[in-house]
């Protein structure tokens, strides 16, 4: 059974929407990559993954409380 954990207000979905639009856009594409391209998806899963870890922080701390 899942149960349903806050979010805690902080923007994972928007972030993860926006990684996953960033590389939809790269996926029809013909040639290579460029560096802001890369750079851009980097800082978002850099984002996406300090989010998670301030999230699972949060969480631990409210289940250790109850």
């Amino acid at each position: 059974m899942m149960r349903h954990l806050p979010d805690h207000g902080l923007p994972l979905v928007q972030l993860k929407e926006q990684r996953r639009d960033l590389v939809v856009a790269l996926q029809n594409r013909h040639g290579p990559v460029s560096d802001l391209e890369l750079m851009q998806i980097a800082v978002v899963q850099q984002a996406i993954s300090a989010f998670e870890d301030v999230i699972a922080d949060l969480d631990a701390e409210m289940e250790a409380a109850a």
